[in-house]
């Protein structure tokens, strides 16, 4: 059977038995109907399940408005906008209305004087959930017309009376009546336009240039800002702070496996056509590259260390072995060590550093790369014994890579007859699950630059460019 028709009039509205219940009234009950049935509260959001989002869901349940504190990257616009997916899928309006008037209490001049001349007729139409979700970033020319309004000269020219409220432009909080409203990098807004906004999250109404009008704005406010400039500079006005019901601090992924979750889930995807693998101890070193980076005195932690960062670096990671596979005719692009390297120079204008680092910042990142790369070659591989390999170096073996060198190429100059002989334990340690010549060149390659960084082999740069030479001490 087809759904009934949505009601077209505030009559039918009426007979339909649709309730009259706030935004907040709205996403408690939203959410308690989500709650009840389990599970995650918002599927794209990893790591904040027992931090950030219990904390979240109360404030919710308490219909507070929020402002949420966090450094660059740690998901609080994202986590905003998931929070439509609590609003009702559509609601009735009345039609026309530019502040989505509520038809059972229209609050707009406009609207008043239709419901009083059309009664049960007044035409009433649909908004779905996303058109009631508005943000602004704020910067420094935001203007109060452009978040409360001000007078539409086009309109007086019509013919209105400069005193007439028709003759108001509203902004865009007005706009979002009956829905959520946005307002990021909170500290970056003027102070005099904080003022403007005092009203709205007490009073719940709107002055413009003076006008005698009350808007009694249904919605729920949502800010986020820098803990720095909130808790030190001192940019948010205090009456402005006092009115947020609630404050919420989100953090960085706290473990290794929830940045990697992360990545996976936002990264680009390869070209189609073109296979790529990117063995798990990749991904391992990228996330413990930024964990690092995060914990070093050397880096500005109150700009803080992006999941970007950690994002853009696996992009780059992969966009290196494809440029090898393409280049040198390979099946598979499959990621190796090699192609860490390329992270380096990407990264620079991603991380701030402290004053007294300058001139230092490829350094700083190698150093942390190098670090995260001995942490997880010493989880994964650190117990195996490599003497067997290492004697083959002693004998004069030397291996030569570069972004450029195929697996087979690599593979051939261990010497063996089974090249995989040498790797094959390394592999079951790393949990490839793929004894194929790329993934045995990969794990090679890994387990000759954990050695180097345990001091067991050289490593020099190579006759050409970019390459490098494991050899003997």
């Amino acid at each position: 059977m087809s759904p009934a028709p949505a009601p077209a009039t505030l009559g039918e509205l009426r007979a339909s038995g649709y309730p009259d219940r706030s935004v907040k009234e709205e996403l408690r009950a939203n959410l308690l109907t989500r709650l009840s049935s389990g599970g995650r509260l918002f599927d794209s959001i990893v790591g904040f399940e027992d931090t950030v989002i219990p904390t979240l869901e109360r404030a919710l349940l308490a219909g507070h408005d929020i402002i949420l504190l966090g450094e660059r990257g740690q998901a609080k616009s994202r986590l905003i906008r998931h929070l439509t997916e609590l609003l009702d899928e559509s609601i009735p309006a009345i039609e026309g209305c530019e502040v989505n008037d509520h038809p059972y209490r229209p609050i707009c001049s406009r609207c008043r004087t239709l419901v009083q001349e059309r009664g049960d007729a007044t035409p009433v139409s649909w908004i779905r959930r996303d058109d009631r979700f508005s943000e602004k970033l704020a910067t420094p020319d935001t203007s109060v017309a452009d978040l409360i309004g001000d007078v539409d000269p086009m309109k007086v020219a019509e013919g209105r009376y400069l005193g007439d409220e028709l003759t108001i432009h509203y902004g865009l909080v007005p706009r979002t009546n009956r829905g959520i409203f946005a307002i990021n990098e909170l500290p970056d807004l003027p102070e005099r336009i904080q003022v403007a906004l005092l009203n709205i999250l007490e009073e719940r109404d709107v002055q413009v240039r003076g006008y005698r009008v009350r808007l009694p704005l249904d919605m729920v406010l949502i800010a986020s800002a820098n803990p720095e400039d909130y808790t030190h500079r001192g940019r948010i006005i205090t009456p402005l702070k006092d009115r947020f019901g609630a404050q919420l601090r989100t953090h960085y992924p706290r473990r290794i496996d929830e940045e990697i979750e992360i990545v996976e889930q936002e990264a680009a995807p390869p070209p189609s056509g073109m296979e790529v693998h990117v063995p798990r101890y990749l991904k391992e070193v990228i996330a413990s590259f930024t964990s690092v980076l995060r914990n070093s005195p050397q880096v500005n932690q109150r700009s803080g260390v992006s999941v970007r960062f950690s994002i853009g670096a696996y992009e780059t990671l992969v966009a290196s072995a494809l440029r090898r596979a393409v280049r040198r005719g390979e099946e598979e692009a499959a990621p190796r060590v090699v192609d860490l390297w390329a992270i380096l120079p990407a990264s620079l204008g991603r991380v701030e550093f402290d004053a007294l680092e300058e001139g230092r910042e490829e350094l700083i990142l190698e150093r942390a790369l190098k670090q995260a790369l001995l942490q997880v070659w010493t989880h994964r591989v650190g117990g195996h014994d490599f003497t067997t390999l290492v004697e083959r170096f002693e004998d004069g073996l030397e291996v030569e890579t570069s972004d450029l060198t195929t697996a087979k190429d690599l593979l051939e100059q261990v010497g063996s007859s089974s090249p995989l002989a040498d790797v094959e334990p390394v592999l079951r340690k790393l949990e490839v699950g793929d004894e194929s010549p790329s993934a045995a060149a990969g794990a090679l390659e890994f387990a000759l630059e954990g050695l180097h960084l345990r001091k067991r082999l050289n490593k020099t740069p190579g006759d050409d460019d970019g390459s490098w030479i494991f050899e003997s001490n």
